[in-house]
């Protein structure tokens, strides 16, 4: 149909319809601005941690914080509380969703509000994008986002180059992998220290080349007892031995570690057959046994737990003062730690299992009693 005949046919339509078609216009597009509105985040002054207690760390979890808002206030409570410095992860599978296409966007407000609220930042890299994986990955088994073959630990270190490069001068401090004696952690393949080795090695030097004043931070190994030959990992201690045994020591500049107190009291003296706090001093002593005495460790988890009915779990009374007493011993008796971080500051979401009964805050920002406890000491309140 000639156009000319078309807009004949319907003016009679129009001339019926026409105010109350815009008036639906207008009206859907008010309706579209006022849905579900997005604040505007302003990142505000440049603001500095008041503290007294500068060893004071959380392990945040913004991984999966969806609004700018949340990461904002997550950040501020984290500085009001009065610590120093943050672990959070920063996932390669995120970033590099497409081989050698890199997208910051998602950690980049991490990087700004922490940075704006005075605080340091130590990043954990890991968990492997699908074209990384065997077979380009299965997106039915979680268990293959930690599946890396020594095929693509060239890519996983073009990665970290690139990471360090990107925030060099925001972040100086990058985890290589996490808690690699346990094989979950290696997407359910044997663990083997001989590939974690591997790994470091190629890791280290890309970091070292995007940014040359990073601090990569190794081991960040898993407390755990399981004997030898078990399906579910390695003995921490064990494993430790054999990284220093294969040069471990050229390959790092901080070991990361991961200490729980469990049931028992921050002081309990630490023994091979027993998970403790005070475990990390048997890790400490492996590294002098090996002339590595001169680096520090940052505990990048710790902490009590207060579900009240998990068999490992305290009560919340017992979780604030273990704590209090844990930092205080570290800083009393563990000169080689540069900071105490405890597991976890926020979730996004409910976990709905013992897990929440680790944070500080819970996700629609209730904050618990043992954060004010907290805050009171490391601020010098009490």
């Amino acid at each position: 149909m000639h156009k000319q005949y078309f807009y004949q046919a319907l003016k009679p339509v129009f001339r019926i319809a026409g105010p109350w078609l815009l008036r639906g216009i207008i009206l859907a597009g008010i309706l579209r601005i006022l849905a579900h509105p997005q604040p505007y985040v302003i990142a505000g002054p440049q603001q500095t941690v008041e503290t007294r207690h500068s060893i004071t760390c959380v392990h945040t979890r913004l991984t999966d914080e969806v609004e700018e808002w949340k990461i904002q206030r997550n950040l501020q409570l984290v500085r009001e509380m009065g610590a120093t410095t943050i672990i959070e992860f920063m996932p390669w599978l995120y970033i590099e969703e497409e081989q050698g296409y890199y997208n910051w966007g998602r950690f980049d407000p991490v990087v700004k509000h922490a940075r704006t609220q005075g605080l340091t930042i130590i990043t954990r890299v890991g968990m492997v994008p699908a074209w990384a994986q065997p077979d380009g990955g299965n997106p039915d088994a979680n268990l293959m986002m930690n599946y890396l073959v020594p095929e693509h630990y060239a890519d996983f270190a073009r990665f970290v180059e690139e990471f360090t490069r990107h925030y060099k001068g925001q972040i100086d401090h990058i985890i290589i992998w996490n808690e690699p004696n346990l094989t979950f952690e290696w997407g359910y393949q044997p663990v083997e220290p001989e590939n974690y080795i591997n790994l470091l090695k190629v890791a280290t030097s890309a970091a070292r080349r995007g940014n040359p004043d990073v601090v990569v931070l190794a081991g960040a190994l898993a407390p755990t007892l399981e004997p030898v030959g078990s399906q579910y990992g390695m003995n921490d201690l064990d494993y430790l031995s054999r990284l220093y045994a294969l040069g471990f020591k050229d390959y790092f500049d901080v070991l990361a570690a991961h200490t729980y107190g469990l049931k028992f009291p921050p002081e309990e003296p630490p023994a091979p057959d027993v998970l403790n706090f005070r475990r990390v001093e048997l890790l400490r002593q492996i590294m002098l046994d090996n002339g590595d005495g001169d680096k520090p460790i940052i505990i990048t988890e710790s902490g009590w737990n207060d579900h009240p009915r998990w068999t490992k779990a305290v009560s919340p009374g017992q979780r604030i003062t273990y704590t209090i007493e844990g930092f205080e011993y570290a800083e009393d008796n563990w000169p080689w730690i540069d900071n105490l971080c405890v597991w976890a500051f926020r979730y996004p979401r409910p976990v709905n299992s013992y897990p929440d009964y680790f944070t500080l805050v819970t996700p629609d920002f209730a904050v618990k009693p043992i954060y004010y406890e907290l805050q009171s000491w490391a601020r010098g309140w009490d």
